[in-house]
């Protein structure tokens, strides 16, 4: 029976709810990018976006993808022929090093079996049997394919001890969820996206760099025009402003996101993302159903289960079709072998106990077997103790 088919939970790892108040935000009227309204609005959301980021420097907002953020950390760092380490930990790691190579870099890939994080050691002794000087090294903090959340605080430690290379990190899928201290972590450069936790409409990229990125970037001769960081570091510093047609209402819509995240504090914030992860995760424990990665390096803004028999396979359309529900699948190598949920940005513990109870139906509905209550159950008491 299908009802209110208005009323649809989105729970894909992006693009990911956006709240109402930030709806609003974005519907502001209009405001010229050369006007003097337009650099009290961008200097706001780039100084108030710092502490999601870690970073001691305004936050440089680029009109473009996730994808847009990746590619410009590579083209402000990367000349022809520079060795370069990328650690593959899944489909947006390959991505990164695919964009490494299109810019001429030797690229190494420090290959890691999808579903595992990269352990610190392993890097270390990549680097080791290496033996090379190295320009980069290239890591995911969430790795979006697989839900898994790499020891970035860790990695950054060996890259500092090991190499004099920069240490670039893809934080699409995470940042707005999860800690994170670039001078403290060695991160040099830190990217993501507004349509993931910023519980933005797809659109901005964000791009964090420390003083050491800065100044390679201002060397850097590789060819850029519209992703050439000094010309956005440039007009912010001299003008508050951006050398490019900005989103506008996208701007507006980041903002008002940072006012929610200091309204309800960014640990807190942290700790929901936390929460939202155990509640899912042991519900779907409780309901025999095989997760991807292991607890110890899962990612607090997505859940990916194995979709080993007929039954899960069957999941992912049953849930859109009959409770209105939207996951996500899974990507290059494992299409058709997982299915994603995001619990990210502007989502609750209410949502997760209404995707498990959907969840439960589904299987008594497609298999007859009977799990109801149970991992509900399961969430709830997590929940409860939290």
């Amino acid at each position: 029976m299908r009802m209110l088919m208005d009323q649809h939970l989105l729970l894909t790892p992006g693009p990911t709810p956006v709240p109402d108040r930030v709806k609003y935000a974005m519907n502001a009227p209009m405001i010229g990018h050369r006007s003097k309204e337009f650099p009290l609005l961008l200097e706001d959301a780039a100084k108030q976006l710092m502490p999601v980021f870690g970073s001691k420097t305004p936050i440089a907002i680029i009109a473009g993808s996730g994808t847009a953020a990746l590619e410009a950390a590579a083209a402000n760092i990367i000349e022809s022929e520079d060795s370069v380490i990328v650690i593959v930990t899944g489909a947006f790691g390959e991505r990164f090093a695919q964009i490494c190579e299109a810019f001429g870099a030797n690229v190494h890939r420090l290959e890691i079996e999808w579903g595992k994080a990269c352990a610190p050691e392993v890097l270390e002794q990549y680097i080791d049997r290496l033996g090379i000087s190295l320009k980069a090294v290239f890591s995911t903090y969430c790795e979006t394919s697989t839900g898994v959340l790499n020891p970035i605080q860790a990695l950054g430690s060996v890259v500092k001890t090991k190499t004099d290379a920069l240490f670039i990190v893809d934080g699409v899928s995470c940042i707005g969820a999860v800690p994170v201290d670039m001078e403290g972590w060695h991160i040099d450069i830190l990217v993501s996206g507004s349509q993931k936790a910023l519980m933005l409409p797809p659109g901005l990229a964000f791009i964090a760099a420390g003083d050491a990125a800065r100044k390679q970037i201002s060397k850097t001769k590789s060819s850029r025009f519209y992703l050439d960081l000094n010309r956005y570091f440039s007009s912010y510093e001299t003008e508050h402003s951006t050398p490019f047609t900005p989103a506008v209402s996208l701007i507006f819509g980041a903002r008002e996101v940072c006012r929610m995240i200091q309204e309800e504090g960014f640990e807190n914030v942290i700790n929901r993302h936390l929460l939202l992860k155990n509640m899912m995760r042991e519900g779907l424990k409780a309901l025999e159903i095989p997760l991807l990665a292991e607890d110890d390096s899962a990612s607090p803004t997505i859940t990916s289960i194995k979709t080993m028999d007929d039954t899960t396979r069957q999941l992912k359309s049953f849930l859109e079709n009959h409770y209105s529900i939207s996951l996500a699948g899974g990507q290059k190598r494992l299409k058709g072998q997982i299915m994603r949920i995001g619990h990210m940005g502007y989502c609750t513990p209410h949502q997760i106990l209404t995707a498990l109870s959907s969840i439960e139906m589904a299987l008594y509905k497609i298999s007859g077997k009977d799990l109801l209550g149970k991992g509900v159950a399961k969430a709830q008491e997590v929940w409860i103790h939290a």
